[in-house]
């Protein structure tokens, strides 16, 4: 099933503090990439400071592994678009016959902290995100070649044969996509996890870093600004 094209909505960060600094970061990729796990650790390292995980919402049916509010928030197709009528989601879109979406309310919860907040989007979902002035930073995924990732996208396997020739054509469209010039701030190749995960780690650390020093000289010239006559 294609999609049914963008939705995308302003959204309201006037609650959240310095939300210049509180930096959104994307971590895109195609299916099979191994976006997800590349999260869950990161999560566990620098989640209690540096990090929060703005989990997505999907009328997806749940995999044996995953857990609910965990991978994602597992809707019915009514509850969703009950959702879309309500405005609640920063973007949302369709893929395989199954919709997705960001909810404002979990990216405001983890902006309101201070920490990075980090998003797990599917191409459609980024070029949704890029529409608003959000300033996202944007890390792509990939494996080292496609057939890498269509073995991948096999071995996970699908409901059906068709939806598993829809994902396969959809993984050819993301790779394309992701390796379009000017698009991404980073690119990671996922062709070892643990080289990877090193790799996804340094960054996010260096831009806590960053945004911790940026959000401190706000703090102090805005104390100078009230000190000053």
């Amino acid at each position: 099933m294609s999609s049914p094209g963008p939705h995308y909505y302003d959204m309201d960060l006037t609650h959240a503090p310095a939300p210049s600094v509180a930096r959104l970061v994307v971590i895109a990729g195609p299916a099979c990439s191994g976006k997800s796990g590349l999260i869950k650790r990161l999560l566990t390292d620098l989640g209690k400071d540096k990090i929060g995980f703005s989990v997505s919402h999907t009328t997806r049916p749940p995999r044996p592994e995953e857990q609910e509010g965990i991978h994602y928030h597992f809707f019915t197709d009514e509850a969703f678009e009950m959702a879309v009528q309500n405005n609640e989601f920063v973007e949302h879109t369709e893929f395989c016959g199954h919709r997705y979406g960001t909810s404002k309310r979990a990216v405001l919860s983890v902006l309101e902290t201070g920490k990075l907040c980090l998003l797990q989007l599917n191409m459609q979902g980024l070029k949704n995100l890029k529409k608003l002035d959000l300033n996202p930073v944007c890390i792509w995924i990939d494996t080292p070649n496609l057939e890498e990732l269509e073995e991948r996208i096999t071995e996970r396997g699908a409901e059906s044969e068709a939806e598993l020739e829809e994902r396969l054509a959809a993984a050819k469209e993301e790779k394309a996509y992701g390796r379009t010039p000017g698009l991404f701030d980073f690119l990671i190749v996922n062709d070892n996890f643990d080289v990877a995960y090193d790799e996804l780690k340094q960054l996010i650390e260096r831009l806590y870093t960053q945004t911790a020093h940026q959000q401190q000289q706000q703090q102090h010239d805005q104390a100078n600004s009230h000190a000053s006559p």
